[in-house]
C-alpha cells in the first residue's frame, strides 16, 4: 500500500520541492518509487540492474541544498557509468564489467542531488530503435505490454512512464531519446553536440552523433537538468556558446513568433502512416493559433544521403566498439558473447576502407550546410518522430530464421558475401524507414525534441519533433513550454498506472 499516493501526479522539481520545503522525508519519496518499482518492474522489465538497498544510506549532505536533492533517478546502462556497479551496455560479453569511476555525467547528475535506484535496459551496444536484448529480454510499454517503448533509452522511457521515478538518464546517437519519448508520451530533448560532456572515458562518441541528457515526465524538469549537466569536462572534443538565459527560466517564457516549416515526408520516400501525419498537422495548426508563422517545407536535407551516412558510421562504430570491448576485459569478444545481428553489423564495419569512411565523414558536411541555409529562413523544422505507429515486441528485429542465417554465414567466414549481397545494409534500412526522421539532427549535431501533443487511433503516445539551430536549445525550450501549458500532457497516465492501487 503507498504511504504517497499523489507521488504520479509529481515530477522531479515537484517532488524536490517538497523534500526542501519539509512537507515529505526524502526516504519517503524514495520508498514510493522503490514500491512502484518492484510493483511495475516484473511486467516491464525496465531496469535490469536495481540498487534499490543502496539508496537506504542518508543522502550526502554535499548535496543537501542540490537542486534536486532526494529525488530517484535511474541510469541507462551504456556509458552511464556508476563506479562499482556493473554496465553490461546490454551485452553478454560485457555482463560483468564493472568500471572504476562515474561517468562525467553521473557525476553531475549526483551532484545535483539526484539518487540512482537502479540501470535501466537498453539494446545490445544502443543499437537497435527498440529494447529487446537476448542478456535481459524485451523491455514493454507501460501503455500497452505488447509494445515496446523504443529504444535505445527503452527502459528509461518505460520506468519514466510508468511514474516509477520522475526522470530517468538516455543517451541519443539516432533517435534514442527522442524515439522512447514518442512510443510512451514523455518529453525527450537532444541537445545540441557539446552541449553536455562525454568524459573522462569517451570523446566524440560515434563522432559526435551521441549526446546524452534525460526522458522526462514535464519540460521543466528536462530544462533544470539541463542547467545542472552542461558545460564542457576537462579536454572537451567541442565547445558550443553558452545559453542566454537559464534553460529553465526559458521553459517559462512564451517565445516570440517563430517561422516553423514543416514536412511529414519520409526523407527515404517511404510512407508515414496517417497517425503521424495528422500529429503534424495538427501541431502546425496549434502552432498557427499561438501566432507562429507554419508552412509546409520539402524536407531540406538529402534524405538518401543522410542514410547511406547514417548506415556507414553505424557499422563502422560497432566494429570499433567490439574491439574496444575486449580491450576493457583484456581478452577478444568470442562469437557467442554477442547477438548474431550485431555481429554481422560489425563485420561490414570491418571490411569497409578507411578511404570510404573518411569520404562518408565529409559528406556530413553537406547536410549541415543544407540545415544551415534552411534556418535562415525557419527557426525550426516540425516533423514525426516514427513513420508508423508504435512497434510490438518482436516486431522489428530479424527472425529466429534469419539471426541463425547470419550465424551460419560468418562462422563460415563469408563477410565479404555478405556485404557483396547487400543484406545486411538492406536490413538496416528497413529499420531505419520505419524511424527516419531524427537521424538527421545527430549528423548535423542540431537540438531536436519530441513532443508528446497526440495519440494514434488506437490510444497509444504519438510524439512529433522539433529541429532547432546548433545551439537552440533556449528557443525549443520556450516553444515546448508554450505548448505545454496550452496543451498539458502530465495527468495523462498509462493504463498501467492507472490501475494501480497506489497511483
Amino acid at each position: 500500500m503507498s504511504r504517497f499516493p499523489e507521488y504520479p501526479m509529481y515530477d522531479a522539481v515537484g517532488l524536490a520541492g517538497l523534500i526542501r520545503g519539509g512537507e515529505i522525508a526524502a526516504e519517503e519519496v524514495r520508498a514510493e518509487a522503490v514500491r512502484r518499482a518492484r510493483a511495475f518492474n516484473p511486467e516491464l522489465n525496465a531496469i535490469i540492474r536495481p540498487m534499490y538497498e543502496r539508496t537506504t544510506e542518508s543522502r550526502d549532505e554535499s548535496t543537501r541544498d542540490a537542486p534536486f536533492s532526494g529525488v530517484p533517478f535511474l541510469l541507462k546502462d551504456l556509458q552511464h557509468a556508476l563506479a562499482g556497479v556493473p554496465m553490461s551496455s546490454g551485452s553478454r560479453a560485457m555482463r560483468d564489467f564493472v568500471p572504476p569511476r562515474d561517468s562525467e555525467m553521473v557525476r553531475r547528475w549526483k551532484a545535483a542531488g539526484l539518487l540512482p535506484l537502479g540501470k535501466t535496459n537498453t539494446p545490445e551496444l544502443g543499437l537497435m530503435g527498440v529494447t529487446e536484448p537476448e542478456l535481459f529480454g524485451p523491455t514493454r510499454n507501460p501503455w500497452d505490454l505488447e509494445r515496446s517503448p523504443g529504444g535505445s533509452s527503452g527502459g528509461s522511457a518505460a520506468a519514466v512512464a510508468a511514474r516509477i521515478v520522475p526522470a530517468a538518464s538516455a543517451g541519443d546517437g539516432g533517435g534514442s531519446i527522442r524515439i522512447p519519448a514518442s512510443c510512451c508520451g514523455l518529453f525527450g530533448l537532444k541537445p545540441s553536440r557539446g552541449r553536455t560532456p562525454t568524459g573522462p572515458d569517451f570523446g566524440a562518441v560515434w563522432e559526435g552523433a551521441v549526446t546524452d541528457h534525460v526522458l522526462s515526465l514535464s519540460v521543466r524538469d528536462s530544462a533544470a537538468l539541463l542547467d545542472a549537466t552542461h558545460g564542457p569536462d576537462p579536454g572537451p572534443p567541442y565547445l558550443i556558446s553558452e545559453p542566454e538565459t537559464s534553460f529553465l527560466r526559458a521553459s517559462r517564457e512564451d517565445p516570440p513568433p517563430l517561422r516553423i516549416g514543416f514536412s511529414a515526408q519520409s526523407p527515404l520516400g517511404a510512407g508515414v502512416d496517417r497517425d503521424n501525419r495528422e500529429a503534424v498537422s495538427r501541431t502546425a495548426s496549434l502552432l498557427e493559433e499561438l501566432g507562429h508563422r507554419v508552412e509546409e517545407v520539402p524536407l531540406p536535407f538529402d534524405g538518401e544521403l543522410m542514410a547511406e551516412c547514417y548506415i556507414r558510421m553505424y557499422f563502422a562504430q560497432t566494429a570499433a566498439a567490439l574491439e574496444l570491448m575486449g580491450r576493457l576485459r583484456g581478452r577478444r569478444v568470442s562469437r557467442r558473447e554477442v547477438e548474431a545481428t550485431t555481429r554481422a553489423v560489425a563485420s561490414q564495419g570491418r571490411i569497409m576502407t578507411a578511404r570510404d569512411y573518411c569520404l562518408s565523414l565529409q559528406r556530413w558536411n553537406e547536410i549541415s550546410r543544407a540545415m544551415g541555409r534552411f534556418h535562415l529562413e525557419y527557426d525550426l523544422l516540425l516533423t514525426p518522430v516514427l513513420a508508423g505507429p508504435v512497434p510490438r515486441i518482436g516486431e522489428t528485429g530479424p527472425s529466429r530464421r534469419e539471426r541463425l542465417g547470419l550465424d551460419a554465414i560468418q562462422s563460415l567466414g563469408l563477410s565479404r558475401l555478405l556485404s557483396w549481397s547487400g543484406a545486411v545494409e538492406r536490413t538496416a534500412l528497413v529499420s531505419l524507414a520505419r524511424m527516419p526522421f531524427t537521424q538527421v539532427a545527430n549528423l548535423t549535431g542540431q537540438p531536436a525534441m519530441s513532443l508528446p501533443l497526440h495519440k494514434s487511433k488506437d490510444g497509444l503516445p504519438c510524439g512529433v519533433q522539433c529541429i532547432s539551430a546548433l545551439g537552440g536549445e533556449t528557443t525549443l525550450f520556450r516553444l515546448a513550454g508554450q505548448l505545454e501549458r496550452v496543451r498539458p500532457w502530465f495527468r495523462d497516465l498509462p493504463p498501467l498506472v492507472r490501475h494501480d492501487a497506489g497511483g
